[in-house]
């Protein structure tokens, strides 16, 4: 397949918004430059409050310079803020920050962009009505076009919508009878039939039956076999510790993951609240392995909802909530990547 060119503003933004899945609200954009081709996509957002501007900036820094090929970025901002014309671009210190904390480590930004709710303009040049052109011009760029083509879809948020859950009482009933056959069970035994049932599952591209879905709930209501399970997604053959944290030499295999993230939202349907924490859990793990933080941050909040104590969804939050990102997402040849090669 072959690679697209990024030409002007109105292309860069599409690519924003098609590689991230949804348009940024109130974030920094920035994405890693090696010459002329793309690199790693970094999407944050924005501090809200003064006086954090060098540690946000050392924060991203960190972030963007893990791809050691990287010599320049481009970024967007994203905000409502509406300066006056002769004002400046909102977040100068953030941006002035990012520039020094990038330049000790070799790095320039090339060009940026102010991107409010209605228009986008360069981000150094004064506001002005004659330079704000409207963000609806970006369904008309070449990027756009092709990423359709492509079967690529932008989102107007971030905002995470489940299914319905049905919620049945003869659903929690299976569930429960599953969990006591799995107690009753040799814990060898047990986590061998979970296994099974979930690489079946993963390695066909039908949806298994409700009494299948039924087990795999239950499976999951264990930590030990959830642990398993999970580190069956990626298919990837090296410690178990290693592919829960992404830190694996093995590119992961994305397609699967997404299939097993389909399968997960489809059991999430046959969940009962009571149920429900570990299934969320997981969908917002891999989230995370994707790079989405932010999704992952509210799949875990949906988790804490139906089960305040569920202990992995409050850890995983925590992680989250410290900066850590996916090892895979430090390196452009194990990152999530929803898009073509771009120049």
């Amino acid at each position: 397949m072959s690679a697209l060119t990024i030409k002007d503003p109105a292309d860069l933004l599409s690519f924003i918004g098609h590689t991230l899945g949804f348009w940024p609200q109130e974030s920094l954009v920035c994405i890693t430059l090696n010459k002329d081709k793309v690199g790693a996509t970094l999407r944050i957002d924005l501090p809200k409050q003064r006086g954090y501007a060098v540690r946000f900036a050392q924060t991203v820094a960190a972030y963007l310079t893990s791809d050691e090929r990287a010599t320049g970025i481009v970024f967007a901002l994203y905000s409502t803020e509406t300066p006056e014309p002769g004002e400046a671009r909102p977040h100068r210190a953030t941006i002035a920050a990012l520039t020094g904390v990038l330049a000790q480590e070799g790095v320039t930004i090339r060009d940026g962009i102010y991107v409010t709710d209605s228009t986008y303009s360069p981000y150094d040049t004064p506001p002005g009505p004659d330079i704000a052109v409207p963000i609806s011009s970006t369904e008309y760029s070449q990027i756009n076009a092709e990423f359709i083509y492509r079967g690529s879809t932008i989102e107007p948020s971030n905002q995470v919508s489940l299914p319905a859950a049905t919620d049945k009482a003869e659903h929690a009933t299976a569930v429960e009878r599953h969990m006591q056959a799995v107690l009753s069970a040799p814990p060898a035994a047990a986590l061998k039939d979970a296994h099974r049932l979930w690489i079946s599952m993963l390695n066909t591209k039908n949806y298994p039956t409700d009494q299948d879905v039924l087990k795999l709930i239950a499976y999951y209501q264990f930590p030990h076999i959830r642990d398993r399970l999970m580190a069956d997604i990626p298919d990837i053959d090296e410690p178990h510790d290693h592919i829960l944290f992404a830190q694996t030499t093995q590119a992961p295999n994305w397609s699967r993951i997404e299939w097993a993230k389909q399968l997960l939202t489809h059991a999430y349907t046959l969940t009962g609240p009571e149920h429900a924490a570990p299934i969320l859990t997981t969908i917002g793990y891999i989230n995370w392995w994707e790079g989405r933080g932010s999704k992952a941050h509210q799949y875990l909040q949906l988790a804490l909802e139906t089960d305040p104590g569920y202990r992995f969804a409050r850890l995983t939050d925590h992680m989250l909530g410290a900066g850590i990102i996916a090892g895979w997402n430090t390196n452009k040849n194990t990152a999530y990547r929803n898009n073509p090669d771009i120049l």
